[in-house]
């Protein structure tokens, strides 16, 4: 009888990818980053643990909606208080804060929790084509072989 294995955390290797984000779609983008964060790209994944690896986001600022989102679809924050709903669309959430626009996105596609808010930390977004992550030597995420599937 075969065990079911589960990585230990001295096991986890996390390496760094950079995804390029410019031209591509906002939600096809954020779902491979987060399938990354998440580690399910990895043979050793879990559920209960993170195993993902970190990922460096650059050109957040020229990204791209489908089929005129930009302008339909809306940014909601809540304040909790009566009245202290504040809309504005997508196309002026992207030109005033790209980064947050994609980080947040990201975030819904992770694990509610402590185990997302550690993922989270993992992702590095900028909108402008440097990163001071040279260091760690990041893998380019090429998303050109996950537009085929």
């Amino acid at each position: 009888m075969m065990r079911t294995y589960s990585p230990k955390a001295s096991e986890i290797t996390a390496a760094w990818h950079v995804i390029d984000a410019e031209g591509l779609v906002l939600g096809r983008m954020c779902t491979e980053a987060a399938r990354v964060l998440r580690g399910k790209h990895k043979p050793t994944f879990a559920p209960h643990i993170d195993t993902g690896d970190h990922v460096i986001i650059v050109n957040a600022a020229k990204i791209v909606l489908t089929s005129n989102k930009a302008e339909l679809k809306g940014v909601h924050r809540y304040s909790g208080y009566p009245g202290g709903l504040k809309t504005e669309t997508y196309a002026n959430f992207m030109s005033r804060k790209p980064e947050e626009a994609i980080r947040n996105s990201i975030r819904g596609m992770l694990p509610k929790g402590p185990l997302g808010r550690q993922m989270i930390k993992k992702l590095k977004v900028y909108g402008g084509a440097e990163h001071p992550h040279a260091a760690q030597m990041p893998v380019v995420f090429d998303l050109s072989a996950a537009k085929s599937r």
